[in-house]
């Protein structure tokens, strides 16, 4: 009898702590702030906290001014002790440069937060990195300039290109990603580790290891929103890691014969 009586005072005490640690949060705790990084790039879902400790203390900090690539950048102290106060935390992206081979790559990186959670401190979350190369690098270079793209080989892998930007996923989804979605009915869909490289001059039309991007993006994206509802604007192409684009991109190009001319009698 005591034995039964000891048992159900200890549920009763996890249900306690477990009502109590949900007061205390405002809601659920977001599976952000419970889990390892969502994909193997080991930034996305990543707190801020977590990230400086990865990372160290930013250099500067920048607030987009409109809707365009459009940037102020401010010294690391100038923000905490006055900008900050400006503007919402999620407003401010962490930046860090690095030099490598000769090129400056920025790392900037941009935070989710729980709209559920009211306190002036929450948690901000990684939810995407913007990484910037001093000047143009062949997609080739890309993966020796940022450690955390390991493309796969794999020709099967989904990939997709445009006039200006090439898509790549990479893994399988995760459930817990949908936390840095801003999409509507992100909970329909599935989130998957996505690499999006750009070029400000744009792509070829016959692509090559040798075509040039000035920055590229790490987030989640999902798979079926492209293939549904997006096929219009991504043309799906060979993954451009694998060894059999690398063989078809240095095959000569075909030339596309000429319509014969009809000659008449004069």
């Amino acid at each position: 009898m005591n034995m039964t009586r000891s048992v159900g005072l200890r549920r009763i005490a996890q249900a306690a702590l477990v009502l109590m640690t949900t007061l205390f949060f405002g809601g659920a705790i977001p599976p952000s702030l419970m889990a390892d990084p969502y994909f193997e790039d080991g930034f996305l879902g990543l707190t801020q906290k977590e990230l400086h400790e990865k990372l160290g203390r930013p250099q500067a900090v920048r607030d987009r001014k409109s809707a365009l690539r459009v940037f102020t950048y401010y010294p690391i102290t100038d923000w905490k002790t006055y900008f900050s106060k400006l503007v919402s935390p999620e407003n401010g992206e962490d930046v860090y440069s690095f030099k490598r081979d000769d090129i400056d790559v920025r790392y900037s990186f941009s935070y989710a937060v729980d709209p559920s959670d009211d306190r002036e401190d929450r948690p901000l979350v990684v939810r995407l990195v913007d990484i910037e190369f001093s000047s143009p690098v062949p997609i080739s270079k890309v993966p020796s300039l940022v450690p955390e793209f390991r493309p796969s080989t794999d020709p099967s892998d989904p990939a997709f290109r445009s006039n200006i930007w090439i898509l790549l996923f990479k893994g399988s989804p995760s459930p817990a990603a949908r936390f840095i979605v801003k999409e509507q009915n992100k909970e329909q869909l599935d989130w998957t580790l996505a690499f999006q490289l750009f070029s400000l001059q744009g792509l070829p039309d016959r692509l090559t290891p040798k075509a040039t991007v000035d920055r590229m993006e790490i987030g989640a994206q999902s798979l079926q929103l492209v293939r549904q509802r997006q096929q219009h604007t991504h043309e799906p192409m060979l993954n451009p890691y694998s060894a059999e684009f690398l063989r078809q991109a240095t095959e000569p190009a075909k030339t596309v014969k000429p319509i014969p001319v009809p000659r008449y009698a004069e």
